[in-house]
This record gives C-alpha cells, structure tokens and sequence, in this order.
C-alpha cells in the first residue's frame, strides 16, 4: 500500500501525526456535514490544531479534500488472485467499496466539479489521486505478463500509453456506473467488464 503526504510548503517541519489527525477529520467532516458545509474552522477543531497549521499545509478547502480522498485510494491493494481476470474483478470490487463511502463520493464529485473551472485543483487530482493509482495496472501488467498472460512491451511510450488507456476504462467505468448511474458494481458486473476489457467487443457480446 501507499501513502502520501501532502505536498510541503515553506516553514516549521511538518509533523505526519498533525497530517494524519488532519486528513481523518476532513473525512471525518465529509460523513457528517458534505462537502459544501465543510471548513477548515471545523477540520482544525476536529484535529485539534490551529487553522493557521491547515493553512500552512493546504492552500484552501479543495486542496484538503483531495489529500483527504487520495489517503483512501491508496487502500486499493492488487490481490494475487492466479489469473489477470481475477486480480483485475478483485480490484475494481475494492475500488467500488471506497466510492461507497460517504466522504469519498461526495469528496470526489465536490473537487471534480471544483476543477472544471481551476486547471491548479485538476492536476492536483490527477497527481494526487489518478497518477498514483496508475501502480495498480502497472503491478497488474507486470504480473500477468511474468504468467504469459500477456505480451511483454519493449516501447516505454507505448506502455505507458496502454497503462494510461487501461486505467481511464476501467476506473472511468466503475466511477460512472457508481456515482453517476448510481447502479450496484457488483461481482457479475465486475465479471462483464473484465471479460470486456481482455476479450473485446465481440467475445462480450458472444458471452
């Protein structure tokens, strides 16, 4: 598992038990008062800290909930499960078990919104949460390859190109189908997507 804390501005040395106490409490607020009537007042009395000490670490309130969301899909764990279909279901379970979660979904939706109109708080999301969940398929590809399951790729920019393709299918679905559709990602559509994913359009439809 990873973690990550956030990133480190100018003054004191940081302390990762004022993080942590941070972060829990801005997830903490999330369940209890939703992102809109989320402050930072009343992250830092959760936490037990000065507001000034959020201030010196985030530059305001979407920044926080990033940091606070990212800390929970670094519990995304890739089970060896034998077969890349298997690893692949496995995954896209636990990912939908932490969209479930009250402050991950409306601590997600907030901020994606939020950045449609600030390019800062996008690639924050994407370096903060997108780029470090990357792990999870390049783990995946490199097991399934060392099974034969899989071709190895010997283009660095081609591979990252199909990690990047990979990622975008399988999280943009699992996040439409649970927080858009709002429809149960359960283990016989885990099973569908993956045997879209490896076998394609026509196997899936011949399934």
């Amino acid at each position: 598992m990873q973690s990550r804390s956030p990133a480190s501005r100018t003054g004191r040395p940081r302390s990762a038990a004022a993080d942590a106490a941070i972060l829990a409490a801005t997830r903490a607020a999330l369940v209890e008062l939703g992102w809109s009537k989320l402050t930072l007042g009343d992250v830092a009395t959760r936490a037990g800290v000065a507001k000034t000490t959020l201030y010196r670490r985030w530059a305001g309130k979407n920044e926080l909930v990033v940091d606070a969301v990212a800390e929970l899909f670094d519990e995304l764990e890739l089970p060896d499960s034998g077969s890349l279909a298997a690893d692949i279901e496995g995954v896209v379970l636990q990912f939908a078990t932490i969209l479930a979660r009250p402050e991950a979904r409306s601590g997600l939706m907030a901020v994606v919104a939020e950045s449609t109109r600030d390019d800062a708080l996008r690639e924050r999301i994407r370096e903060s949460i997108v780029n470090r969940q990357k792990r999870l398929v390049v783990e995946g590809r490199t097991r399934a390859q060392a099974r034969g399951e899989l071709p190895p790729e010997t283009d660095p920019s081609e591979s990252a190109r199909t990690v990047d393709l990979i990622f975008d299918v399988i999280a943009g679905a699992v996040v439409h189908r649970a927080l858009v559709s709002a429809e149960p990602v359960d283990a016989t559509w885990a099973w569908s997507l993956t045997a879209l994913l490896l076998n394609g359009l026509a196997a899936a439809a011949a399934v």
